[in-house]
């Protein structure tokens, strides 16, 4: 007799990737190095897309010490380009070839596309205290030196002293990589 889990595995819709071939002039890997990294995907998510569940889940085990889901939460919607709720096989491979091997403007691009979380062009001081306050959370109670509660909010008035060039507020993409790259 099936199990409950047997028929609801059944029924899940399984997203098939586009061809290996297709990715591979899209992304920065060899084929061999997608076919790696599509078995690990499908080990990891037999469906073939990960919902943000499943990617706190997975995201948890590189972080034991501290609670990583609202920083996951932040990645997750990252790699979720179209915004569907699901990182699919593609996506995964297209932010991490970013990631690995983009250029550093592709770098920047991402990073700053991270931090501005409501995607309206700008990168406020709430965006980057909430991402600094999910970072501290995630690396734990265990950090050496031990980190003074405001440690968060230092750290963005730091970082919008350093990148809000013109002093209105808000960074935009402009000003964050021409910081970063100084």
């Amino acid at each position: 007799a099936d199990t409950v889990e047997d028929e609801m595995e059944m029924a899940t819709v399984r997203h098939r990737p586009e061809a290996l071939e297709l990715l591979e002039a899209q992304s920065k890997f060899t084929k061999k190095e997608l076919q790696i990294l599509y078995r690990g995907f499908k080990n990891e998510c037999p469906s073939g897309v990960v919902n943000e569940e499943t990617f706190k889940e997975i995201y948890s085990q590189f972080f034991p010490q501290g609670d990583s889901t609202t920083y996951a939460h932040f990645l997750f919607n990252a790699f979720d380009t179209d915004h569907n709720g699901s990182v699919s096989f593609e996506d995964f491979v297209m932010g991490l070839s970013i990631l690995l091997r983009g250029t550093v403007q592709e770098k920047l691009n991402w990073a700053f596309n991270l931090y501005d979380i409501n995607k309206d062009g700008y990168i406020t001081k709430e965006e980057m205290l909430d991402i600094m306050k999910a970072i501290y959370d995630m690396m734990g109670k265990c950090t050496y030196p031990v980190l003074k509660e405001d440690a968060p909010r230092q750290h963005v008035e730091t970082f919008f002293q350093k990148m809000d060039k013109n002093k209105d507020g808000v960074v935009t993409i402009d000003e964050f990589i021409d910081s970063c790259q100084k």
